[in-house]
């Protein structure tokens, strides 16, 4: 079985960018659209932790964190969900992706080592910038887990380093300076933002945040090493509930399609 760095390395080393697909823990049968994920072809999975105030994010984001806490579902569901899903998918990297309060409450040091023991291979966490690092990153770092920073048009030359300094597994670049699913930048200015952090650093450079048909992903493909859909996914959650497994493997099979088949972008 491949180690938490092994596993976040190998999906960006391929000869192709890799698929990013968000899911909202909780929102329905979690397990069943996860493993319909993989089927699809994601290489990454991004497993939302549901939050009462997900600033960053839209209405279809939204609405899943409401049905997901409406069920009842905890942060002890959400990582035994992600401890399931890594007995079933052992190769297949895992992101938690949230708000700093249900990370932190606990104490960092607590989220970090149960994080480490469900599987999880990198932690996004929204709103704590890189200049508290300390509330977060020391202790995921120390467990092995990578710190995933964002990035965003209005990140400049002179704060990218603080951006990029302890982060790891890649970067996730919010292409559009609002919420999530409602509106997609222009192709140019994600390419020339792209290549101005690749010009700053190694690490994979992940474009999100209005991505949501096969054109659109194939053409940032063509820039990025890898493309992070959530919102189009979540809502086929939200439409077709138990159904929503054969919804979410079509969608992103033809998703995986279009990234696959761009050229990785060069450095």
């Amino acid at each position: 079985m491949k180690t938490m760095s092994d596993r976040l390395s190998n999906a960006f080393s391929k000869p192709h960018p890799a698929l990013v697909c968000f899911i909202t823990a909780g929102d329905g049968d979690t397990s069943a659209y996860l493993d319909a994920l993989v089927e699809g072809g994601a290489d990454v999975i991004e497993l939302g932790m549901p939050f009462t105030d997900p600033m960053a994010d839209g209405p279809a984001i939204q609405n899943a964190n409401l049905r997901s806490l409406g069920a009842g579902t905890t942060t002890a569901d959400v990582l035994r969900i992600a401890r399931k899903f890594r007995e079933r998918h052992p190769d297949v990297p895992l992101v938690l992706m949230g708000y700093a309060n249900p990370m932190i409450r606990r104490g960092p040091d607590w989220f970090a080592k149960a994080a480490k023991e469900a599987g999880a291979d990198g932690v996004i966490c929204v709103d704590i910038p890189p200049e508290e690092d300390d509330a977060l990153g020391p202790h995921l770092r120390e467990v092995g887990i990578s710190p995933i920073r964002l990035a965003t048009p209005t990140t400049d030359a002179k704060r990218l380093p603080q951006v990029l300094e302890g982060s790891s597994g890649f970067l996730y670049y919010v292409a559009v300076a609002g919420i999530t699913g409602m509106q997609q930048a222009a192709i140019e200015s994600i390419e020339a933002n792209v290549s101005r952090i690749k010009q700053s650093t190694d690490i994979p450079v992940a474009v999100g945040f209005g991505v949501r048909t096969p054109e659109q992903a194939a053409e940032i493909a063509q820039v990025a090493d890898g493309v992070v859909v959530g919102s189009a996914l979540v809502e086929l959650v939200g439409e077709h509930g138990e159904n929503a497994p054969e919804k979410l493997r079509e969608l992103t099979a033809s998703l995986a399609k279009a990234v696959h088949s761009a050229a990785r972008a060069s450095a």
